[in-house]
């Protein structure tokens, strides 16, 4: 008998070469895996040339190993790794506009409070508040605000960074001198 596979979320931290279609590539090897990201956040690091990906999706170990090892093969990918079971700090950020009808401002300023969120934005009718936390924090706040009208939310996705100091390896070092980048101290 087979053991059934177990799906779990996982999240990927991606450096990459910052040119056109890079997040286009990665995103479709992660589809071809039969897989959907549930979040994706890209930006460029202390280097312009170079930017962090932070994917976050549902997939069993095999097969997230296999992309990994995929990933790696792509010319324009300088590190991947696989924070799932590394220990990192990981936090998302959602905007919630909730209607605030005078009587209920008081409780859901007290909501924002407990949960150390902040009003960025008021009109006589709707608070628009900013919360950052893990997603079971960012899911605790909107079901408590759930009652008084949530208008709309924006979500970051997930951002995630592995604790304490990591260097590249030696691999890495090369393959980054290869491409005639000096690296920043973060990296060395």
């Amino acid at each position: 008998m087979t053991e059934a596979k177990q799906h779990r979320r996982h999240i990927l931290s991606i450096l990459v070469e910052n040119h056109q279609g890079v997040l286009a590539r990665i995103a479709a090897l992660i589809a071809a895996k039969g897989y959907n990201i549930d979040s994706l956040s890209v930006a460029e690091t202390l280097d312009p040339s170079v930017s962090r990906m932070t994917v976050s999706l549902q997939g069993d170990e095999w097969v997230i190993e296999q992309a990994v090892k995929q990933l790696h093969r792509l010319i324009d990918v300088i590190k991947v790794t696989d924070l799932t079971d590394e220990a990192h700090v990981g936090r998302e950020m959602i905007f919630i506009r909730v209607n605030a009808e005078p009587m209920n401002r008081a409780e859901i300023l007290r909501i924002a409070e407990i949960f150390r969120g902040r009003v960025v934005d008021v009109t006589p009718t709707s608070y628009t508040l900013e919360v950052t936390g893990e997603s079971g924090k960012i899911g605790a706040v909107l079901e408590l605000l759930q009652p008084f009208g949530i208008q709309e939310i924006v979500r970051s996705g997930t951002l995630a960074i592995g604790r304490g100091s990591k260097s590249l390896s030696k691999r890495e070092e090369v393959r980054l001198r290869a491409v005639g980048r000096k690296l920043t101290p973060q990296e060395s």
